[in-house]
């Protein structure tokens, strides 16, 4: 399942996207984000599988959070780079 956190406004879209079928729950890209954005959930409680999500603090304004963090000349994010199994996006 792709979970999609963010928003879209007359700036852009602002979108983090995290496939919960390809994260393992590693936690890499929990240390690796400087802002906090992101934690680990329980995905589902019978199972008891974590996956990364966006904090819910951060939800309605990764624009500002993801900022300091946003490429400017680079490919990706911290938190992109260390998603070795890639399921982790940003839409920008």
């Amino acid at each position: 399942m792709l979970a999609h956190y963010g928003y879209e406004d007359g700036s852009g879209r602002f979108y983090i996207t995290i496939d919960t079928e390809l994260c393992t729950g590693c936690d890499e890209c929990v240390k690796a984000c400087p802002a906090g954005v992101l934690e680990m959930i329980e995905e589902d409680p019978i199972d008891e599988r974590m996956v990364a999500a966006v904090a819910a603090e951060h939800r309605r304004k990764i624009k500002y959070s993801c900022n300091p963090c946003k490429p400017s000349g680079y490919t990706s994010l911290p938190c992109v780079d260390v998603c070795e199994p890639l399921a982790l996006t940003h839409s920008w």
